[in-house]
């Protein structure tokens, strides 16, 4: 574990963006000086965002999913929804939203600044220390893919709304593209300039993966990393959100055709789907560390519930018939007397894994992006993943419309996602209200909601 520690704690934002002394740059030095010690440094970087201020809670199950309403009870107690968007205010109680926004913030750039430091050494050092090309081209394919992944949440947390059909929005500037290993003020870039950035990084990581193309990754350790489907995977997120639904097609197909990974019928002992992941991050002792969050029991006040009148109309509940096996007993803990039920996914999670890509997405991206030229078949690709599930398909009647769709979509990834972080970014992206899947009218789509802030001691750092 020293080792890990180590790469961790290699280059922390002191300040601001970024901070590194000269007693770090002699640890630096002697890390990047084996391969043994780049190898370190990266399971650092990942190790780095399963903190808490990332996707080890408020980036996954955390403040985001509060964000999409996704709870009726959180363990900080809180229930009063509207407190949830007091963005400008800290709080020491109930959701502290202003104090975990600037905690996501900066652990997502000291993330990216991980992964640019160790791009710098890899530039330096890496030939005469990695001598073997296997071995080198895919630890700067996966620091360049997490590097694109970490600004492309930012994005898409801290971005833009409406991007899709607000020329403005996407020409608007937003957030920077770190790509430099120091403390240097960096331009805040358009929203469309940033992804394309995050797909040049991208681009070159799939090229450097490109002996993975036919790699099956079911049983496979490679889940744990940004192997060379969840780059192609990532890509697909990205063209999706920017609108190109011709390159978001084909490479979500290829995942499809060549991962290797095929959607199950069955969730017993794996609520979070493991066997469905295309990357995901390990958390050691996962069920210890999130038992306040998740474990069964006699605590179930204090953790993320939904009450059962809004778990039954999620999963389409009817009586006791319960077709959808992500509303069983194998994916959520119900408490009858309390009537309400908790998810699964983080108590029964054998491989501690906390999703960040998985296969049922690629369906919908391929089903959304058809969805114009194809309707007939953007309806099929969105049933292989209900059916899969247990659902009856949905019927052509009640999606005719690009509306009908999107809402159709935006539920089947609420039912598919709990506790993944993407349900805030759906409502965000279909530009819907709450009240289109958890009946609740108060809160319309508006930047106010879907915009985060800045914080605001890094307000100096970006040009503001």
């Amino acid at each position: 574990m020293g080792t890990f520690l180590l790469a961790c704690s290699l280059v922390t934002a002191c300040s601001g963006w970024f901070d590194v002394s000269p007693k770090t740059d002699l640890k630096a030095d002697e890390m990047f000086s084996t391969e043994s010690g780049f190898e370190s440094s990266l399971t650092g970087i990942y190790l780095l965002m399963t903190d808490q201020g990332a996707y080890g809670g408020n980036m996954s199950f955390g403040l985001l999913d509060q964000l999409a309403q996704q709870y009726d009870y959180i363990p900080d107690g809180a229930n009063d929804r509207a407190a949830i968007y007091n963005y400008a205010t800290a709080t020491s109680d109930g959701f502290r939203t202003k104090q975990k926004l600037a905690q996501s913030w900066l652990k997502l750039y000291n993330v990216i600044a991980n992964c640019n430091n160790f791009i710098k050494w890899l530039d330096r050092n890496g030939e005469s220390v990695i001598r073997n090309v296997k071995t080198r081209n895919p630890f700067r394919a996966e620091a360049l893919a997490i590097r694109a992944y970490c600004h492309f949440d930012l994005l898409r947390a801290w971005g833009p709304w409406k991007y899709g059909t607000d020329a403005a929005a996407a020409d608007a500037p937003c957030i920077p593209y770190r790509m430099v290993a120091d403390n240097s003020k960096q331009p805040l870039l358009p929203a469309k300039e940033i992804v394309k950035l995050a797909l040049k990084d991208l681009d070159e990581a799939k090229t450097l993966l490109e002996h993975e193309k036919k790699m099956r990754l079911d049983n496979n350790e490679r889940q744990f990393r940004f192997n060379y489907h969840a780059v192609n995977a990532l890509m697909a997120r990205i063209y999706c959100y920017a609108g190109d639904a011709t390159n978001a097609v084909a490479c979500a197909q290829d995942v499809v055709d060549n991962c290797g990974l095929t959607l199950v019928s069955s969730n017993q002992d794996d609520p979070i789907l493991f066997s469905e992941c295309i990357a995901a991050l390990n958390i050691y002792h996962l069920t210890e560390t999130f038992s306040s969050h998740w474990a069964d029991g006699e605590k179930y006040t204090t953790q993320y519930f939904i009450r059962s009148e809004r778990f039954n109309s999620y999963f389409e509940v009817s009586g006791d018939r319960r077709e959808d096996m992500r509303s069983k007993s194998s994916a959520f803990y119900e408490h009858a007397a309390a009537k309400t039920a908790l998810s699964r996914k983080y108590n029964t999670n054998p491989k501690e894994a906390v999703p960040l890509i998985r296969l049922p997405e690629m369906y919908y991206i391929l089903s959304e992006c058809t969805y114009d030229n194809n309707k007939a078949e953007a309806v099929r690709l969105l049933n292989v993943v209900r059916t899969s599930r247990g659902l009856e398909a949905v019927a052509d009647a009640k999606v005719t419309d690009r509306t009908a769709f999107d809402k159709e979509m935006l539920r089947e990834r609420m039912r598919e996602m709990p506790g993944e972080g993407q349900t805030f970014f759906a409502l965000k992206h279909y530009n819907k209200a709450f009240s289109d899947y958890r009946g609740i009218s108060t809160y319309q789509p508006s930047s106010t909601i879907f915009v985060l802030p800045w914080p605001e001691r890094e307000k100096e750092y970006g040009g503001q």
